[in-house]
């Protein structure tokens, strides 16, 4: 293998940008030829490809975003667009992809490996963490501290009025940022998608909680089975029928997104594109390359998207435990 290609895919993460530093930067120690795909799926189908250098990847490690951008693409889900973007790919003699992205990202590289015949090996790039076959995902660290962050400010608001506060975060699937941000900031609540919320039960602890606290913090992964934070802050302040109480809610969004990766992501994300990286040379294909154990691993995209990575179990009970 002489030459190999990067590309980031699907929802952006912090991290992202030091990934693709370490991919280029192993691929030239390692004697290859290695191009940038620019707008990930979008950009290979239209030959959107160019050489890079170790200058190419400098000043990068700490920004949050991608230089390499990242788009969706409706024509790469078709076997004619996919065809497209291999005739580009073969066309600069690229023989292996690196691929940064989530489940989406994933799917599309396995398909494009089953009909081409190309080796792929994909980072795990999501704030979300739910990607199975590695303890954490790129980005996700540099989430939960910016939802944390925001969750300090709100607190000091929330005390000072004596407000209960409902913080939406991103978790549209997964509740990991909802619950290590929960325990980070000592929320009174988190609600996540894995399990069912019990309304009423939260109704009663928090009026149990107006004996000791005057104000609180719940915080709800934007899938939670009631609903948004929105939604279930009604639902609360309707059950609670306190006049004199002030409910208020807070959807943190994209800022989650967005941001200086941590130390911990810019590891990460450097460690899983060298890995990558050595993947390709030593003939891995169609998987990804992960941290588990502190020891990078290499799983299967069948096992990336079809297992699902459940939330730790102790996570669950320090929330229990710490809320009273």
């Amino acid at each position: 293998m002489k030459k190999i290609a990067v590309f980031t895919s699907g929802g952006d993460s912090p991290g992202m940008n030091a990934c693709v530093r370490a991919v280029v930067r192993t691929a030239i120690f390692k004697g290859l030829e290695v191009y940038g795909i620019y707008r990930g799926y979008e950009g290979m189908i239209e030959n959107d490809i160019k050489r890079m250098y170790t200058y190419s990847v400098s000043n990068i490690v700490q920004r949050g975003g991608t230089i390499l951008k990242s788009a969706r693409s409706t024509e790469f889900r078709t076997p004619e667009g996919r065809k497209k973007a291999y005739e580009n790919l073969k066309a600069h003699g690229i023989e292996g992809l690196v691929a940064i992205g989530g489940d989406g990202t994933f799917t599309g590289a396995k398909i494009f490996h089953e009909e081409f015949g190309i080796p792929v090996v994909g980072c795990p790039g999501t704030i979300d963490n739910d990607i199975y076959g590695t303890d954490y995902t790129i980005g996700f660290d540099t989430a939960v501290n910016t939802a944390l962050d925001a969750i300090d400010k709100i607190r000091d608001t929330a005390a000072a009025h004596d407000r209960i506060f409902f913080i939406e975060v991103m978790g549209r699937d997964a509740g990991f940022i909802a619950v290590e941000s929960g325990i980070g900031s000592g929320a009174e609540f988190v609600m996540v998608p894995e399990t069912a919320t019990d309304l009423d039960a939260v109704v009663k602890s928090l009026k149990n909680l107006r004996k000791t606290k005057t104000s609180s913090i719940i915080v709800v992964a934007e899938g939670d089975d009631e609903g948004s934070a929105e939604v279930i802050m009604n639902k609360v302040k309707d059950k609670i029928k306190d006049k004199k109480k002030e409910f208020k809610v807070t959807t943190l969004g994209h800022i989650q997104r967005g941001g200086n990766p941590t130390a911990r992501d810019r590891v990460l994300a450097s460690r899983c594109g060298m890995a990558a990286v050595e993947g390709l040379l030593e003939g891995k294909f169609a998987c990804m390359a992960g941290i588990m154990n502190q020891e990078v691993v290499y799983t299967p995209f069948g096992d990336c998207i079809g297992k699902e990575k459940p939330l730790i179990q102790d996570h669950l009970k320090l929330i229990e435990y710490l809320s009273i």
